[in-house]
């Protein structure tokens, strides 16, 4: 005869708190009920490995998902370690019996989030009354393993209360039948169940068999847990294609099985390309999150700081402490130890692999150095680890396909040198022709060419290394009088123009170009170009320029100090033009094309194309019109704000 329990009060609150907030998708019910299942095979594994005094010592540990379309219902069973009668009054009913007013509570002070409630998660806890998305009725049929026990069933609506009764079951373990809604039978389809489970259950330990499949549905065996030793390239390359559906071999992969701090196993891939496959399942940054192997979250950005969200895999932990939905995790210590671990042994590898093999490394950097160089600013705590990973093109090489590390560069720093000196441009090119190079190759002194538009945000958290302070070559103050060496040059220098012509030249500069620049003076250390911008010492917008630049923010043109180099035959021979024609409209195109030019050198010309116009005048000029039957008319507006 059926007893009937009433439920307590608050229970019919909860199980709409369940089903209508905790969880997402309505499939989570099977992984919930196949992740029950699987803790009642693995105690059932245990125990007999200590104990053959069981029910069906030799009854295969699976789990088995029958449809039944005529019936409207869906069979979940197991031949796990069943349920006495007592045992499915506390499993079934140990919210309504003991907690569900401090479940609430807990709801209540975490605002309906998903509060620190693993105590209620377990074998038939919180979990398993996600069934009610989907069923009008549950029947719970259990058999437990103690020889002599009766099989007992659980029956419930959703409703306020439950029945358990005597019922027949030849085998022991656990059948969860699930008489489904009209708008759910959708889980009566086979092929649905299958890609569920493969989904979100492929590697449950236990044999996973669908209607009368005489073959598992799920694999099983996790690759990620396998022994390295025991796994071949081809299937490591295999499961990345499996993930990802990008049929181009990974850049790099990780395979990590850790006891200490924390017992986990992780599989992570280095992707071919930054550009995501539109054919690929995955669709967001964040790795697969399983716990002893159910997966949990499908894209978790809680594992690896946001700079390496590039990063694709599958990370499986032992301990992990879930929150009531299993949806996702807890934010605690253990959550926090296990990123970052993940990251130390991350970096430990790029590290390695830098150091080891440097040209497999350089193409991982060529991928995804911007994300790796995006780690100085927004985590400075991994700075130490970052830093290494660190390899730029420089004057030391006219090959843009050679790399160097700082530490290299350190070793080669010139005599009396203690700054490491780097030049931002857009390119190698570019940056291999800048004016600022003049004094330095002068010298003899290597400088970085920092050229990738995220150079800008990762100084913000690298302004020295081991020391030595890194300094911009446009910095206005930088005194190399005592650094380096200073080459013999064959070449005859040009006389410097007389103090007073320069003065006359410099006025004529600060005229034409006004408020957009700082000053105008001399330039003591360019060589072989004619001029210069140069930053004042304190000028923190020289970089947030590019930075917001970079971020299709509005920008406006930073103003420098012009240099120009009174030793230069342009300088010259402008100089004479202003002292016999100062009336010569060429003068005031030549001097805006002058500082045009070294904002292109510069890499922040507004709209380089605007000068277009310009430079016809002066090739005109230079070919022979007339400079009074130019038409200075189409020349454009100064260069001082972004194009409209």
């Amino acid at each position: 005869m059926a007893e009937t329990f009433t439920f307590q009060a608050e229970i019919q609150q909860l199980l709409d708190i369940l089903v209508h907030s905790l969880y997402t998708e309505r499939e989570i019910f099977l992984r919930e009920l196949i992740s029950n299942a699987s803790d009642a095979l693995s105690r059932m594994q245990f125990e007999q490995l200590t104990n053959r005094d069981i029910v069906d010592p030799d009854a295969e540990l699976a789990i088995r998902i029958k449809p039944d379309e005529s019936a409207g219902t869906l069979t979940i069973s197991d031949t796990g370690i069943g349920m006495t009668r007592d045992e499915l009054v506390n499993n079934l009913g140990v919210i309504a019996r003991s907690g569900a007013k401090a479940f609430l509570q807990k709801l209540k002070e975490s605002s309906g989030s998903g509060a620190v409630l693993q105590d209620v998660i377990g074998q038939f806890g919180v979990g398993f009354y996600s069934v009610f998305m989907v069923a009008d009725r549950v029947r719970v049929v259990s058999r437990s393993y103690l020889p002599g026990e009766q099989a007992y069933a659980w029956e419930s609506s959703g409703g306020s209360t439950y029945t358990i009764e005597p019922a027949e079951r030849d085998r022991r373990g656990t059948d969860v039948i699930v008489y489904l809604k009209d708008d759910a039978k959708e889980f009566l389809q086979t092929w649905k169940l299958k890609d569920i489970i493969r989904r979100h259950s492929d590697y449950i330990a236990f044999p996973i068999y669908v209607g009368d499949d005489q073959e598992a549905t799920n694999r099983q065996v996790a690759i990620w847990r396998q022994d390295p030793k025991e796994i071949k390239p081809e299937q490591y390359d295999d499961f990345y294609k499996m993930l990802t559906l990008d049929w181009e071999p990974p850049l790099h992969r990780l395979h990590i099985r850790a006891d200490v701090p924390l017992q986990f196993y992780a599989l992570l891939y280095v992707p071919s390309s930054p550009e995501r496959n539109i054919l690929s399942p995955r669709k967001e940054p964040g790795l697969k999150l399983y716990a002893r192997k159910v997966l949990i979250q499908e894209y978790t950005t809680d594992l690896l700081p946001e700079y390496l969200q590039f990063m694709q895999g599958v990370v499986d932990s032992e301990d992990l402490p879930l929150n009531v939905s299993r949806e996702s995790v807890q934010a605690n210590k253990i959550m926090v130890n296990l990123k970052k671990t993940l990251t130390g042994r991350v970096l430990a590898d790029f590290k390695r692999l830098a150091q080891k093999n440097r040209d497999d490394y350089l193409k991982i950097y060529a991928a995804f150095g911007r994300f790796i160089k995006q780690g100085l600013a927004i985590s400075p705590t991994d700075r130490a680890d970052i830093e290494p990973l660190l390899f730029f093109n420089s004057t030391r090489s006219e090959n843009p396909e050679q790399f160097f590390s700082l530490d290299e560069y350190l070793e080669r720093r010139a005599s009396n040198q203690d700054d490491i000196y780097y030049v931002m441009a857009d390119d190698f090119y570019t940056a291999s022709r800048s004016p600022h190079l003049d004094a330095f190759r002068q010298r003899g002194i290597e400088v970085l060419y920092f050229t990738d538009p995220v150079d800008s945000i990762m100084l913000m958290g690298l302004p020295d290394y081991k020391g030595h302070k890194l300094r911009n070559v446009d910095e206005a103050d930088i005194d190399l009088r005592d650094v380096g060496e200073l080459k013999d040059d064959t070449t005859p220098a040009r006389d410097s123009l007389p103090e007073d012509t320069f003065k006359a030249l410099r006025d004529r500069f600060a005229a034409v170009l006004g408020e957009r620049v700082r000053d105008v003076r001399e330039s003591k250390s360019l060589t072989n170009s004619a001029a210069r911008l140069v930053s004042d010492e304190n000028s923190a917008a020289r970089n947030m320029y590019r930075v917001n630049r970079l971020l299709d923010r509005e920008v406006e043109l930073p103003v420098k100090l012009l240099e120009l180099n009174p030793r230069h035959p342009l300088m010259h021979n402008l100089s004479h033009m202003i002292a016999q024609t100062p009336e010569n409209s060429l003068i005031k195109l030549v001097i805006e094309q002058v500082f045009e030019t070294a904002l292109l050198q510069d890499g922040i010309h507004p709209d380089p194309a605007a000068m277009a116009n310009r430079l016809t005048l002066l090739m005109e000029a230079a070919t022979g019109t007339p400079a009074g039957e130019l038409d200075y008319d189409t020349a454009e507006a100064p260069a001082s704000e972004e194009p409209s």
